[in-house]
C-alpha cells in the first residue's frame, strides 16, 4: 500500500546549476583545492557479518567487567555526519523514495527535544575525569590532525606545475587560491590533472605520501557554489576543486535519486515580463569557440617564439655578453686612466716633497755641524768662562756688600741726624730730635711742636725713599714745619690741583685735611717697611714704625765702610769713628774701628733696653741678619706689641 507523499516543505532544496559544460572544463578554470575529512589511517569499507570468535555469540556469558573491557577495546570510527539526526519517520520515507512506508517494525523512539532528535553521545568516556578526557582528545588530535600540502601534476611534465603552502594542524585544510595562467596554454587547455597530497602528524617522523588522485574534469560532479548548502556527507580524504562557476568533486556514494531527478536542479531564469529570451545561435557559439581556439593557438605560438628567442640568446650568450661588456669596459678604462693620471700627479708631488725634505735635511745637517763646532769651541772655553763667572760673582757679591754697607752707613747717619727716643713713663710715645709726636691723636697738643716733628719725619721718609730706591706713592713737598703731601688719586672737580695737596701742619688748616695728610705719610712709611719685608701692625704709630724701619735698615754684619773722600767730615767724631748708639745690632770689630769690644756690647745692651722701653715694638730675628738689596730682604718681619 502506498504511503503518503512527502510534503513539499520537507523536500530538499534544488541544487544550483553549473555554468560550464563537462567538456569545457579546463585547467584554466581551476582556482583552488581544499581537502575535507582528512584521515591518516584507513577504516574497513564494510562491517563484517560474522563474528570472529565466541565472544560475539549472544548466548555467551558476559559479566559487567568483561562488557566494560570489550567496550573500551572497541576502536573509534570516523563520524561522517555533519548535522543533527532527522526523525526515523523522515529517514524511512527518504530511504523508500517517498513512495511507501517501511514494513519493518518501528523501534521505540527517543524523547524529542524541540523539532528534531538530539544526537546520542557515542563517546564512552563522556563522564570520565577531565584528565582522561584531555588525554583521549590529545590522542585523537595527534592521530587525525596533520600538516598537509599538495602538488599538481600533468602529463608529459616531470616537475609539478604548482606546489601549495603547508596547512598546519587541520582535519579540513584550506589552501590559498592560485592561477595557472602563467604556465601557458599547453597546460591550461588540459582537462586532466593529478593531485598528490603529503601529510605529517605529531606521531610521524617526516612527511608521508598520503594519496595520489588523477581526475578527469569531465567526470567531476558539481556540488554548488558553496559548501553551506550541500548536505550530503563527504567521504574521507575528499578533494574539492574550486572552479570559476562553483565547487566540484568526485565521489560515487551520492544517492541515485539525487543524480537522476530533474526537479532537484534549479529551473532556468526567466525574464521579469514572463517572455522567453533568445540565447546565442549555434553559429555565434561556433565563432566564439573558433576565436578561443585561435587565441590559444596565438598564445602557444607566442610561447614557442619566446622559447626560440631564449634558445638563440643562450646559443649566442658569449657574443652578446661581449657586446654588452664594451660600454662597461670603456667605463672601466676611463676610470683606470683617471686613476693613473691622479697617481702620476701624486707621484710628482711626492717627489717634490722628497726633494724638499732632502734639502731640509742637508741644511739641518750643516747647521748641526756648525752647532757641534760651536759647542766644541764653547766646551773648550767653558773652564775659562767658569773662572770669569766666579770672579764676576765675587765682584757682584762684593759690590752688593758695599752697597749694603753704604746703605747701612747712610741709615746710621740718618738715624743720628734724626734720633728717635722713647718717652719715659708713656707707652708707644716717642720723640724725634726731642720733639714729641703723638700717634695720630692730636688733641691737646702743641701745634708748632707737632708741625716741626712732622717736618722731620717727612724729611727722613723722603731721604729713605732715595736711599732704598723706592718711589713713594704719595709725593712729599719739604718745607720744614709747613711741609705738604699729595694724593694723585684724589677725586677733585675741574682742575683744582691744590685740593690734592694735604698739609702736614695744624695751624690755619682744616682738621680733617691735616689728619688725612698724616695718614698718607704713615702709608709711605708702610710702603718703605714692606720693601724691607716688614709688615706694621698699626700704621697710625708714626715714630715707632719709622724707628723700627731704621733699625732694620742699619742691621747687618761686618764693618761699616768708610765715607768716600770728599764726604761730609762734620758728621765724624774727633777720633774718626762713626757712632753706633742707635743701631740694633752691630758686629764691628774693635781692631778696625778702635772701639773696645766691651763698649760695643754695652751699646747693644743699651739699644735692647730702649726697645723694651717702647713696649710697642719688638725686633724680629731677621734684624740680626745681613741687610740685602731691595726685594731680597727678610720677609715676614712685622711690628707687634710687646707682651
Amino acid at each position: 500500500m502506498a504511503g503518503p507523499e512527502t510534503p513539499a516543505a520537507e523536500s530538499p532544496p534544488p541544487r544550483e546549476r553549473p555554468w560550464l559544460l563537462p567538456y569545457n572544463r579546463k585547467l584554466r578554470h581551476l582556482q583552488g583545492i581544499t581537502i575535507r575529512n582528512l584521515t591518516l589511517t584507513t577504516t574497513p569499507s564494510r562491517s563484517r557479518g560474522k563474528t570472529f570468535d565466541d565472544e560475539a555469540i549472544p548466548s555467551t556469558f558476559k559479566s559487567p567487567t568483561k562488557a566494560l573491557a570489550l567496550r573500551e577495546s572497541k576502536g573509534l570510527a570516523h563520524s561522517r555526519s555533519s548535522s543533527d539526526l532527522t526523525s526515523a519517520e523522515k529517514t524511512a520515507r527518504h530511504s523508500n523514495g517517498g513512495l511507501r512506508e517501511s514494513t519493518s517494525p518501528k523501534a521505540s523512539s527517543r524523547p524529542r527535544f524541540g523539532r528534531g532528535l538530539r544526537r546520542r553521545s557515542t563517546m564512552e568516556w563522556t563522564n570520565a575525569s577531565p584528565l582522561t578526557r584531555q588525554k583521549k582528545l590529545e590522542d585523537i588530535t595527534a592521530g587525525c590532525m596533520a600538516d598537509t600540502f599538495f602538488t599538481l601534476h600533468v602529463e608529459d611534465q616531470d616537475e609539478p606545475v604548482y606546489i601549495s603552502e603547508v596547512a598546519d594542524k587541520a582535519m579540513n585544510p584550506n589552501f590559498r587560491f592560485f592561477d595557472l595562467g602563467p604556465c601557458g596554454p599547453g597546460i591550461t587547455r588540459l582537462d586532466r590533472l593529478t593531485v598528490r597530497v603529503w601529510a605529517k602528524s605529531e606521531t610521524m617522523q617526516g612527511w608521508q605520501y598520503l594519496m595520489d588522485a588523477t581526475v578527469q574534469f569531465r567526470s567531476l560532479q558539481f556540488i554548488g557554489k558553496a559548501l553551506g548548502n550541500f548536505r550530503h556527507p563527504l567521504p574521507q580524504n575528499c578533494i574539492l576543486f574550486h572552479m570559476t562557476d562553483g565547487i566540484y568533486t568526485s565521489f560515487m556514494d551520492l544517492p541515485i535519486q539525487e543524480r537522476i531527478r530533474q526537479e532537484v536542479l534549479a529551473p532556468p531564469k526567466e525574464h521579469p515580463d514572463g517572455r522567453v529570451l533568445t540565447s546565442s545561435s549555434f553559429d555565434a557559439l561556433m565563432r566564439l569557440s573558433t576565436l578561443d581556439d585561435c587565441i590559444q593557438d596565438a598564445l602557444t605560438t607566442r610561447d614557442r617564439i619566446a622559447d626560440d628567442i631564449e634558445s638563440i640568446l643562450a646559443a649566442n650568450k658569449e657574443e652578446i655578453s661581449t657586446v654588452e661588456s664594451v660600454a662597461e669596459t670603456e667605463e672601466r678604462l676611463w676610470t683606470v686612466q683617471a686613476a693613473v693620471t691622479a697617481e702620476k700627479r701624486r707621484v710628482v708631488a711626492a717627489r717634490r716633497r722628497r726633494d724638499e725634505l732632502k734639502a731640509n735635511i742637508q741644511y739641518r745637517r750643516e747647521k748641526m755641524q756648525v752647532g757641534q763646532e760651536q759647542q766644541s769651541k764653547t766646551d773648550s772655553e767653558l773652564p775659562e768662562e767658569g773662572k770669569k763667572r766666579t770672579e764676576t760673582r765675587e765682584q757682584m757679591d762684593k759690590i752688593q756688600e758695599d752697597i749694603t754697607g753704604q746703605r747701612r752707613r747712610i741709615c746710621e747717619d740718618l738715624l743720628r741726624i734724626y734720633p728717635i727716643e722713647p718717652v719715659q713713663g708713656k707707652s708707644l710715645a716717642f720723640t724725634i730730635r726731642g720733639l714729641l709726636l703723638p700717634n695720630s691723636v692730636f688733641d691737646d697738643t702743641n701745634e708748632d711742636v707737632t708741625s716741626a716733628a712732622l717736618g722731620y719725619v717727612a724729611h727722613a721718609v723722603n731721604m729713605l725713599s732715595s736711599y732704598l730706591s723706592i718711589i713713594l706713592p704719595y709725593p712729599i713737598s719739604l718745607h720744614g714745619s709747613t711741609s705738604t703731601i699729595e694724593d694723585p688719586l684724589a677725586i677733585t672737580q675741574g682742575n683744582q690741583n691744590h685740593l690734592r695737596t694735604y698739609p702736614l701742619y695744624m695751624k690755619g688748616v682744616v682738621r680733617y685735611r691735616f689728619e688725612y695728610g698724616v695718614f698718607l705719610l704713615n702709608k709711605n712709611i708702610e710702603i718703605l717697611s714692606n720693601a724691607l719685608g716688614l709688615r706694621p701692625v698699626d700704621i697710625r704709630h708714626t715714630l715707632p714704625n719709622l724707628k723700627y724701619l731704621l733699625y732694620i735698615a742699619t742691621a747687618g754684619k761686618g764693618e761699616l765702610p768708610a765715607r768716600k773722600a770728599g764726604g761730609i767730615k762734620g758728621l765724624l767724631r774727633h777720633d774718626g769713628v762713626l757712632s753706633r748708639k742707635g743701631s740694633m745690632d752691630s758686629t764691628v770689630t774693635a781692631s778696625s774701628l778702635g772701639t773696645p769690644t766691651t763698649e760695643l756690647k754695652r751699646n747693644l745692651e743699651s739699644a735692647g733696653k730702649k726697645i723694651e722701653q717702647t713696649k710697642g715694638i719688638s725686633a724680629p730675628a731677621s734684624a740680626v741678619g745681613s741687610l740685602k738689596l731691595k726685594g731680597n730682604l727678610h720677609p715676614g718681619s712685622r711690628l707687634r706689641p710687646v707682651d
